[in-house]
C-alpha cells in the first residue's frame, strides 16, 4: 500500500486526477485483490472494516451500483445506497449541505449524477473522498477498469492503440485523459460534430506530449481501426439523450462495430464495450458475443479496480 499512500483522503473526480504511477499502482493492487478473491472467495484481512460508503445515484445502474456495493462488503465495510428520491440533490437540499452532512457520518462518497458540476461541488464540500461514478462529462472508474483489462490482455499499456468508435461522450473523455497519461495512443472515430469537449481533447493532447502518446480524431471508422489493438464502442445516445436517439441512429449508422469493421482491423484486435449495449445499433451481437469481445472482463474488473481505489482512498 505504500505506493498508494498519495491517494489517501483524495477524491477521484476526473480520469486526469491520477498520475501514471498512481494508476499503475492501483492496477497492481487490483490484480492482487482479484487473485485473492479468486483463490479464496474472500479477503483474509479485509482493509475497510468499520468504514462506510455513501452512494448517491441520480441515474439507474447495474454494474456501478453492484460493484461498489459488493466491493465494500468484500473489503469489510458497508455501503448505503441513496436513490434519486432519497436525496434529490439541489431540490430537497443543496448539494453543499448534502455533502457537508454526509461528510460527518461516512468515510467516502460515490456519486452518479447528470451534472459534472454536482460531483465537483460534492468533492469541494464533503471533507471525505468523493468518487465520480459517472457524470455527463466523465466516467473515470470505467476507464480505470478498462485499462486494467487491456493491461491484463496485452501485458502492457505504453504504445497500445485504442480506437473509440462512436460519440465523443463521457466515456471517451475519460479514456482519452487516462490513456494519454499512461502512454496509450487514443483515437476517436466519430461523425463530424461529435468530437466531444474541445477542452478535454486539448488536455489529453497536453498529457500525451509528456508521455510520447498520441490523441487523434478522425471521421473514417475503417481507416481508424486499421492499426487498432483495441476497438471500443458505447451507446450512441447516453442517459439524458433519449429524445435524440432516432436522430443519432441515422447519423452514426456508418460507425457500427460489426463484423466488417472488425475485419478491417488486425486479426488479434480486442473489442470493448462499457455496457449496457444496444445490440444491433452501435455493436452487433455477433461481435459483442464473439471471440474478440472482452466486454465481460471489463465489467468484472470494475469490481477489482474500484476496490483498489476505495482501499487507497479511505482505508
Amino acid at each position: 500500500m505504500s505506493r498508494l499512500g498519495s491517494l489517501r483522503g483524495r477524491s477521484f473526480v476526473s480520469a486526469a486526477d491520477l498520475s501514471a504511477d498512481e494508476a499503475l499502482a492501483l492496477f497492481e493492487r487490483a490484480g492482487e485483490l482479484k487473485s485473492e478473491l479468486a483463490a479464496h472467495r474472500r479477503h483474509a484481512a479485509p482493509p475497510l472494516v468499520g468504514r462506510t460508503l455513501a452512494m448517491i445515484f441520480e441515474k439507474p445502474s447495474l454494474r456501478t451500483r453492484v460493484t461498489f456495493e459488493t466491493g465494500m462488503t468484500q473489503l469489510g465495510g458497508h455501503a448505503v445506497y441513496l436513490a434519486p428520491a432519497d436525496v434529490r440533490l439541489g431540490q430537497r437540499e443543496s448539494v453543499g449541505d448534502v455533502a457537508a452532512n454526509l461528510g460527518r457520518w461516512v468515510d467516502g462518497i460515490v456519486a452518479r449524477t447528470f451534472s459534472h458540476a454536482v460531483i465537483e461541488e460534492l468533492a469541494a464540500a464533503a471533507g471525505v473522498p468523493v468518487v465520480n461514478a459517472l457524470s455527463d462529462h466523465e466516467h473515470p472508474c470505467q476507464a480505470l477498469a478498462d485499462f486494467l483489462t487491456i493491461l491484463e490482455r496485452r501485458g502492457r499499456l505504453d504504445g497500445v492503440q485504442l480506437v473509440f468508435v462512436g460519440d465523443g461522450n463521457n466515456v471517451w473523455h475519460s479514456l482519452a485523459l487516462m490513456g494519454a497519461t499512461l502512454g496509450v495512443r487514443v483515437r476517436l472515430a466519430c461523425p463530424p460534430g461529435f468530437e466531444g469537449d474541445p477542452s478535454v481533447l486539448r488536455h489529453a493532447e497536453e498529457l500525451a506530449t509528456l508521455t510520447g502518446s498520441r490523441v487523434e480524431v478522425t471521421h473514417d471508422p475503417r481507416a481508424a481501426v486499421a492499426d487498432a489493438d483495441v476497438i471500443y464502442t458505447d451507446v450512441w445516445a447516453s442517459m439524458g439523450q433519449e429524445e435524440e436517439a432516432a436522430q443519432r441512429a441515422a447519423v452514426f449508422a456508418a460507425f457500427q462495430v460489426n463484423e466488417d469493421l472488425v475485419a478491417a482491423a488486425p486479426p488479434n484486435v480486442l473489442v470493448m464495450h462499457c455496457l449496457p449495449a444496444h445490440r444491433g445499433e452501435e455493436i452487433t451481437s455477433a461481435v459483442l458475443d464473439g471471440p474478440r469481445s472482452i466486454a465481460l472482463d471489463q465489467a468484472e474488473n470494475r469490481l477489482h479496480a474500484q476496490k483498489a481505489l476505495l482501499e487507497a482512498a479511505i482505508a
